[in-house]
């Protein structure tokens, strides 16, 4: 991949609603020159989505996240990808991520209630074939996401000191 989309793509991480034109005088080049490598990497998949970063607790609603840890035994010639697959195509879980260390799929759910996030857990993930255990993780508090700090930096009210 050239300079030019790996810088467009830091900016567009960092802000999606910037416009090509905007893209285009930030970095010193032609807007249609970087309207057409945005097209190009939304064609190849590299861009698969422009989405909005959201401080839930500042809304009036009760989701619960879980982040389970599972161990799984690899299926012959699909090592994780056959579980990983059966695990993201329910309704509940938001990501998938195959891990190194002590499991081997990190999977985050959303959930109404805890008793939602449990049923999940008991009743659709833990009875996969091949699931060996599980390891549920709320999350309590959100302080940062996506590169994102969430809560009101205090101001430093230190004094001053210089030599």
């Amino acid at each position: 991949m050239d300079a030019l989309k790996l810088k467009i793509l830091e900016l567009l991480k960092e802000d999606a609603r910037r416009s090509a034109e905007l893209i285009a005088t930030m970095l010193g080049t032609a807007e249609d020159e970087v309207a057409r490598a945005i097209s190009e990497m939304e064609a190849d998949k590299v861009i698969v989505k422009y989405a909005t970063v959201v401080n839930w607790s500042k809304v009036d609603d009760e989701k619960v996240t879980a982040l389970i840890e599972v161990q799984i035994t690899p299926e012959r010639g699909r090592g994780f990808d056959a579980i990983a697959e059966r695990i993201y195509l329910y309704p509940e879980v938001k990501s998938v991520y195959l891990m190194s260390g002590a499991y081997d799929l990190l999977v985050e759910i959303e959930g109404n209630s805890l008793k939602q996030v449990a049923s999940f857990v008991s009743n659709k993930l833990s009875p996969i074939d091949r699931v060996l255990s599980t390891k549920t993780n709320f999350i309590l508090k959100k302080y940062k996401q996506d590169g994102i700090i969430f809560e009101d930096q205090a101001d430093d009210h230190r004094m001053l000191v210089s030599p």
